[in-house]
């Protein structure tokens, strides 16, 4: 097991028993996520990194996640795909939803900010896509219009 990684959550029971644990100052951050192949949620404090989140397996998704209390219990409050470990697409959101959904936590319909990832072909780069500009920050080269950080994608 790579060391550090994240705190499996598949109910709620076990969100509840893992956030109380979480000194207030954690839970005014987004904390680390993770799903994992098997499609389990995963989360660590913020400045965990993804990869040692996911046990340096491979990932449906990741990103950062916050969550707010209301009187129906923990909720979704807002998620994000951030993750230059993993750079996931924006259309790994359902591997989220499912996962939240088994967590039994309240969501939103989808990622609250997206983060749009792109290889650079030219210099191999990773980049993020910012105001729909779709030129490498590194080499002035063209970006694809559609999601190539995973080699074999």
């Amino acid at each position: 097991m790579y060391r550090g990684s994240g705190h499996r959550i598949a109910s709620a029971a076990a969100f509840g028993d893992w956030v109380t644990l979480r000194p207030a100052s954690e839970l005014r951050e987004p904390f680390t996520f993770v799903v994992g192949g098997d499609g389990a949620l995963r989360l660590a404090p913020r400045r965990s990194e993804h990869v040692a989140c996911a046990g340096g397996e491979a990932v449906l998704s990741a990103g950062e996640i916050g969550f707010a209390r209301d009187a129906g219990g923990w909720t979704v409050d807002h998620i994000s795909n951030q993750s230059t470990g993993y750079c996931p697409d924006v259309s790994s959101w359902p591997a989220v939803a499912r996962a939240l959904d088994r967590a039994e936590l309240a969501r939103s319909d989808g990622f609250t900010h997206e983060v749009i990832f792109r290889r650079c072909p030219g210099c191999q780069e990773h980049n993020i896509v910012r105001e729909s500009h779709f030129v490498c920050v590194f080499c002035d080269g063209e970006l694809p219009m559609v999601w190539n950080v995973d080699p074999s994608a």
